[in-house]
């Protein structure tokens, strides 16, 4: 099997010829950047540079079975005004200042695929598609609506408005929705062949699950019913208690840390006649940036024994990770 039809297999509950491995978030590190000569900040900013990054970096040097841009989760909100800072050569970038305040009515831009670097990370997936679609699965990655949301006008007032005016933030999360859309279908017509939607402020460490069943999930799924193409949810933290309503979005995996009891959720995916594939666990800040290459093999051996479906990092893999861990999960995949 390719890459590209062993991911397809894995996330339709089909027989594999092994476990699918991929990074649902981001992992380009230095030494990966050194391996193909291509370095943040640039590559945050040029197209061939993130294709080459993401697409030789994720395919052919760590050997995952799809490659993904862009490397974080500022794009939208760039295009919808906010003021970014750059990273430089060893972070991702971040928000220096939000465009709205609570009190402001949001407005969608009507050129918003022209805008800052959405352009940039749609063409490499384009590039990707064209180099590595036919080896490996290219995903395009956008923030959930309501991570959008909140960095719109910042994560204080937002969540002191979601328990105050609730109905101020209303208008925040359908330009969130709005701006996701538009992305990801971008993502589609340049080839894209699915979608990760990173809704990292949907985290249970940050909000209860009933706002996360209120203010978060009835977008994800809108979000993803606008979207043709199969759709991982990504979401940080212990998600035990929402790990049912994330796979009533309708979305194709599920990927998460090692905070998740992988066991409790799949029995109670059967109980409830749920398939959707759990995806990750290896921890991105523990073994994976810490532990040996054997280390990381028995974490793969671990993580399918308790019943997850696709190895991949529980969250983005931090820069500073040692290239060989990142093989060494694709290796204990193999074996």
């Amino acid at each position: 099997m390719t890459g590209r039809e062993r991911l397809l297999h894995a996330l339709a509950g089909e027989p594999v010829d092994r476990p699918s491995v991929i990074s649902a978030c981001q992992y380009a590190t230095y030494e990966l950047m050194d391996a193909v000569g291509v370095y943040w900040p640039e590559a945050h900013s040029d197209a061939e540079m993130m294709a080459v990054l993401s697409g030789k970096g994720g395919a052919e040097v760590i050997g995952l079975d799809a490659v993904r841009a862009p490397y974080c989760q500022t794009i939208e909100a760039e295009a919808m005004g906010a003021e970014i800072k750059s990273g430089g050569k060893t972070h991702i970038p971040s928000i220096a200042k939000h465009p709205y305040t609570i009190e402001d009515t949001p407005e969608f831009p009507a050129d918003f695929l022209q805008r800052g670097r959405v352009p940039v990370a749609i063409e490499a997936v384009r590039l990707m598609k064209q180099r590595y679609g036919d080896k490996v699965l290219v995903m395009g990655g956008i923030g959930g609506p309501f991570s959008i949301a909140n960095s719109l006008i910042g994560i204080t007032p937002f969540l002191k408005a979601m328990f105050k005016t609730p109905e101020k933030i209303e208008p925040f999360l359908e330009i969130g929705l709005q701006a996701a859309i538009t992305f990801g279908k971008g993502y589609i017509e340049a080839g894209a062949d699915a979608i990760v939607i990173e809704d990292m402020m949907a985290s249970l460490d940050m909000i209860s699950p009933k706002n996360y069943r209120q203010l978060a999930e009835p977008y994800e799924k809108r979000l993803i019913e606008a979207l043709d193409v199969p759709v991982i949810i990504h979401i940080c933290g212990k998600l035990d208690k929402v790990m049912l309503d994330i796979a009533s979005t309708g979305c194709a995996g599920i990927s998460v840390e090692s905070a998740v009891d992988i066991p409790a959720a799949k029995e109670a995916f059967r109980a409830n006649g749920i398939k959707t594939p759990i995806i990750g666990d290896i921890s991105p800040s523990g073994v994976l940036l810490n532990g040996t290459p054997e280390e990381i093999k028995d974490a793969v051996k671990s993580a399918l024994s308790r019943g997850v479906d696709i190895i991949s990092p529980g969250c983005a893999a931090a820069p500073s990770t040692p290239l060989r861990n990142l093989q060494a999960m694709v290796e204990g995949a193999k074996n």
